[in-house]
């Protein structure tokens, strides 16, 4: 294989990711809290349109990455006492899963069978003592902005806020869940970090998100074209996955 092939090949997978990574975002436009996924390598694309041959490319190539986009999304009024809305972009909820904790920007909670504290899918949401269980004799359940967890025998926990150091380590696992590879930070609770009855959407905005998919499909297929002429079309498409 020709290094103008191997060049080529590169930027080929490199506009598969992203157009793989819009298309996940425009599917998570109604997802509450969804944080958009980016592939960077805006320098590459704007060369390539540039020049007739790809391997002006190379360099930009090689540090494609993708990130997570945590810009603070809209605010939705649910009403819901246990809805609760994170207001700045740095926090997030923990929530326990068998592979051990989690993070997640989406406060959707809920009480389960046991009177758990829980996300909607059924995941204990941590708090300042662990798992969180009510008894129907306490009461109704309210969260105050700063964090504080009530029954009417009076307050019983705290929500348990977070942050990281580095933001680039914290990594999407999908169904609005994060992880990383060192502990978090743990974030005071305060008034004026948490809206409660809100829920906080997805910050996906579609028009921008529908011109970057039509513009990286547009790349895409313009660059197949010209990666495929090679004399082994075969191969590359097996390893550009198109087979």
């Amino acid at each position: 294989m020709s290094d103008k092939e191997i060049i080529g090949l590169a930027a080929l997978i490199a506009l598969r990711r992203h157009v793989d990574s819009v298309a996940n975002n425009v599917a998570n436009l109604t997802t509450p809290a969804f944080k958009a996924g980016r592939v960077q390598f805006k320098e590459y694309l704007t060369e390539a349109e540039e020049a007739d041959s790809p391997a002006m490319a190379k360099r930009s190539l090689v540090s494609t990455s993708h990130f997570t986009d945590f810009s603070v999304g809209g605010m939705r009024t649910t009403g819901n006492p246990l809805d609760v809305a994170l207001t700045d972009d740095d926090a997030f909820f923990v929530v326990d899963t068998p592979g051990g904790p989690r993070y997640t920007r989406s406060g959707a909670f809920t009480l389960n069978a046991d009177g758990k504290l829980a996300t909607i899918d059924g995941k204990p949401v941590l708090t300042s003592i662990g798992h969180l269980v009510v008894q129907p004799r306490d009461g109704p359940v309210t969260i105050a902005g700063d964090g504080s967890i009530s029954t009417r025998q009076g307050r019983i926990a705290g929500l348990r806020l977070v942050r990281f150091a580095d933001r680039r380590e914290v990594k999407p696992e999908g169904g609005g869940l994060f992880s990383a590879a060192h502990s978090p930070l743990e974030v005071p609770s305060g008034a004026g970090r948490l809206a409660i009855g809100v829920l906080e959407t997805s910050n996906v905005r579609e028009a921008d998100e529908m011109s970057r998919l039509i513009a990286a499909s547009n790349a895409y297929e313009t660059l197949t074209k010209v990666v495929f002429k090679s004399e082994s079309p075969d191969e590359l498409r097996k390893l550009a996955g198109e087979d």
